[in-house]
């Protein structure tokens, strides 16, 4: 008898746990601009052609902020090969954020605050870059 009682509350024991386990909230994992960045574009590199790479914009409403990074695609994703990635409020005269270097998988994050106006892009992976401009006006 005493041993299906200990059976007994060690089973219930065990499943409370499994419960508390279970039942908790997972933790919500930042990209690679941060918590509070959402993805609201991607840009092939090059436009055209085998595609080496990609630009990928995210938004903060929270900050206001743009963020871009210039990630690999295929062969280039985890190679460390030349990457670089730009991001500037379109018109300006030099990038406002800008990273290059031989990464395995992406440059950047680089970031503006572009309030109410278009932002412009570059991005590339090995020889091959792309330009972007006039785009996510807002």
């Amino acid at each position: 008898m005493r041993s299906r009682g200990t059976l007994a509350i060690l089973a219930g024991t065990m499943m409370f746990s499994t419960w508390l386990v279970a039942g908790a909230a997972p933790a919500s994992a930042a990209g690679p601009c941060g918590s509070g960045y959402n993805l609201v574009g991607s840009y092939a590199i090059p436009a055209s052609g085998a595609r080496t790479g990609t630009i990928e914009v995210y938004y903060s409403s929270g900050s206001g902020k743009n963020c871009a990074i210039a990630e690999g695609s295929g062969s280039n994703y985890g190679t460390k090969n030349y990457k670089v990635v730009g991001i500037s409020v379109s018109g300006a005269s030099s990038w406002t954020g800008y990273d290059s270097g031989l990464y395995s998988y992406y440059a950047g994050p680089v970031y503006v605050s572009a309030p109410g106006k278009c932002i412009d892009l570059l991005g590339g992976v090995g020889s091959p870059s792309r330009t972007v401009r006039k785009v996510h006006c807002g």
